[in-house]
């Protein structure tokens, strides 16, 4: 197991709470650039009882000097990499021949690095495994350069996205957009993608959303079962995915219409009956204004 991002290992240490550290035969790899973090990584592995001989966090920049060649690939990959950073891209002449990008042809541009940390994640995946990289949503619909949208069209031509999950907003500390899980996978079944907009499973907490048992359940549900479910999932062929690789969740998952129905109608029925309120109030306000100034005089 593997985060290439990993930060304080908050990703690795979940997903060993949920396999279970002792099903993770290899051990748990990470690598982060800041050196700070980088230690507190290590000191968390300690303290949730992760041994030593079980864990290898590296301190480098992973897009540029990855550390753990020798171990990949990794059957499971977890990653919350730092949204639309700058990197080298092809300032370096020599990247585009690295095995981990060239395969798409094109460089992931300068100023976001955002596909160079999942064709990165991609590389080093088992043929057997899976890759789970949370990602900000803009990726999946940029076009202002031309390397995202053919990317895309290698992930999808390829059939490496098994799904992608909006998510919702305010889930994460010092960030209130609304983030999405890519599912990369080597070894798909069918040659489609499916969508789940999870953007209203949630609950509030002070300030903030978290996703609670029930709402994963369901978005797990909703991954296993791989239908279309009205307003919530679709299941969409990859030769149906829209020009330049458009995949932003709103494209194929229909959002319900929260808006009440206007009765044009009944409005103007009820508007009509107003109006004819108002002359017999106002006949009887003129007949009680005749009747004090016959009094006065």
């Amino acid at each position: 197991m593997i985060d290439p991002a990993c930060g304080s290992g908050s990703l690795l240490l979940k997903s060993a709470k949920i396999l279970g550290k002792d099903n993770v035969r290899n051990g748990f790899f990470g690598q982060e650039i800041n050196i700070t973090t980088y230690n507190l990584c290590r000191i968390n592995m300690f303290l949730h009882d992760i041994d030593y001989d079980k864990f290898d966090i590296a301190c480098e920049d992973t897009l540029t000097n990855p550390q753990h060649w020798d171990d990949e690939p990794f059957e499971v990959i977890v990653s919350n990499p730092p949204y639309s950073i700058k990197w080298v891209g092809d300032d370096n002449g020599l990247l585009i021949n690295d095995p981990r990008y060239s395969p798409a042809g094109v460089l992931a541009p300068k100023g976001n690095a955002d596909y160079a940390f999942i064709m990165h994640s991609l590389s080093w995946l088992a043929t057997n495994g899976v890759a789970s990289i949370v990602c900000f949503p803009g990726i999946f619909t940029r076009t202002n350069s031309k390397a995202e949208p053919k990317i895309r069209k290698y992930l999808v031509d390829n059939n490496f996205i098994d799904c992608i999950i909006q998510l919702p907003t305010n889930l994460f500390f010092g960030t209130d957009i609304a983030t999405c899980i890519m599912v990369l996978k080597k070894s798909k079944k069918t040659n489609d993608i499916l969508f789940i907009d999870a953007s209203k499973e949630y609950e509030k907490i002070t300030n903030n959303n978290i996703l609670s048992k029930k709402n994963i359940d369901y978005i797990m549900e909703l991954y296993e079962k791989r239908e279309d479910v009205e307003y919530k999932s679709a299941v969409v062929k990859n030769t149906s995915i829209k020009d330049d690789y458009i995949l932003s969740v709103s494209t194929y998952v229909k959002t319900e219409d929260e808006k009440c129905e206007i009765d044009i109608k009944k409005i103007n029925s009820e508007l009509k009956n107003i109006n004819k309120d108002l002359l017999e109030l106002e006949k009887e306000i003129d007949k009680f204004i005749s009747e004090i100034e016959v009094d006065n005089d």
